[in-house]
């Protein structure tokens, strides 16, 4: 069984659009593949999800394989202070559902794999994203790679050295996309008493981190700047990097993702900022942001998905898909 939650396989698994569809494949009629277009909001996507995974399992459905080409609330997966490993739920769910095996794309951290009890098939967007750079950037060979923080240099050096390009890394007091503050856990205002406090303790305060004035390492004056992350939601971190590069002496911006959520006011922003073009895959449905911001390119990536589903339909390998894929990837 699978429960797939994309759109764009309908014309490759020959699934009509709209609505949920049930059909016999290759005239076996124990097998059968489940789809369902994506919803506007995503809490109700993963409810819709959970109830046909666990209807699939209550009918005695030999495997369930999910395809989630973007994992929700995939930036919720670590600590921060006391709060909550959102990911962490949404695995449990999942395989308490009754999922046997998950097709998704581009994890925000590898280590949600380990979230699951199940096989998890993490695929890999880059390789359709250089090929975009090498096609559709006529002079990409004066490019070069930006991480807009130290956290996304890994990603920055992966394509860099599959390009043979240069990297630029850009760090500094606007680089805040995942603070603590963001997400509301310092409100209220921590009321520090002093009754909370054995007197004869002292617990030594750490001392706060103060980020140095922004900085680009390495060379971007005029070359083209691609950024690359794996998530684009909030563009303000990606509009600061685009100034800092224009300031800088770059003279085309480019950024890269794969995951194109793009909410709010983010295709006014970029339509009005400094980037030249915003190209991201089809994992997540933005046909809106699209009209609304000519900028923003898509490039298709149901191809990988429909063949691991293929692969894994048929019994076949999968690790042709994950080929010349280091562990830094």
């Amino acid at each position: 069984m699978f429960c797939v939650a994309t759109p764009e396989l309908d014309t490759k698994m020959n699934i009509t659009k709209g609505g949920l569809v049930l059909f016999s494949a290759n005239s076996n009629a124990s097998c059968m593949e489940l789809s369902k277009k994506i919803a506007e909001d995503v809490n109700t996507t993963v409810m819709e999800l959970l109830i046909m995974v666990y209807a699939c399992k209550t009918s005695c459905a030999k495997s369930i394989t999910g395809v989630l080409p973007y994992f929700p609330y995939s930036k919720q997966c670590k600590m921060r202070k006391r709060g909550s490993i959102v990911s962490k739920l949404l695995a449990s769910m999942m395989c308490k559902a009754g999922l046997t095996h998950l097709i998704t794309m581009d994890l925000h951290q590898k280590e949600i794999q380990g979230f699951f009890n199940i096989p998890v098939d993490n695929l890999r967007a880059s390789p359709f994203l250089l090929q975009y750079i090498q096609e559709e950037i006529p002079d990409y060979r004066n490019a070069v790679i930006v991480a807009k923080s130290p956290a996304s240099a890994k990603r920055a050096q992966s394509f860099a050295e599959r390009l043979r390009l240069g990297i630029a890394v850009i760090h500094g007091e606007a680089q805040d996309a995942e603070s603590d503050l963001v997400d509301g856990r310092h409100s209220p205002p921590m009321v520090r008493s002093a009754a909370a406090i054995h007197p004869s303790l002292e617990i030594p305060m750490l001392i706060p981190k103060e980020k140095p004035p922004i900085t680009v390492v390495g060379d971007v004056g005029g070359r083209i700047a691609i950024i690359v992350d794996d998530i684009i939601d909030d563009v303000d971190s990606f509009l600061a990097a685009a100034e800092t590069l224009k300031e800088r002496g770059a003279y085309k911006i480019f950024v890269m993702a794969t995951h194109g959520l793009l909410s709010s006011d983010a295709p006014r922003l970029i339509e009005e900022s400094a980037i030249d073009e915003v190209v991201v895959t089809n994992t997540i449905p933005h046909e809106i942001q699209k009209l609304q911001c000519p900028k923003i390119k898509t490039v298709d990536i149901s191809l990988i998905l429909s063949e691991a589903i293929r692969r894994i339909h048929n019994g076949e390998s999968m690790s042709y898909l994950f080929r010349n894929i280091g562990l830094d990837d």
